[in-house]
């Protein structure tokens, strides 16, 4: 999938059933969060940045490559 150097937004993502389904399978429960929505119009970079606060850089440099696979 063409991330567009990470400036895609989230709600592009989360339009996308493929990438959607990375965000589901990889972190589940967090998806129904009102802040999902909320976070629609940030870029996958921005939703990055604010997930290192929360999450190890592994887990977010992992989803990066597989939404790039796809």
């Amino acid at each position: 999938m063409d991330l567009r150097n990470q400036t895609i937004t989230v709600g592009e993502l989360l339009d996308n059933p493929k990438s959607r389904a990375v965000f589901q399978r990889r972190f589940g429960r967090l998806m129904n969060h009102p802040m999902v929505g909320a976070a629609r119009s940030l870029t996958l970079r921005q939703l990055a940045e604010m997930a290192a606060v929360y999450l190890p850089k592994k887990t977010i440099d992992e989803t990066l490559r597989e939404l790039q696979r796809l």
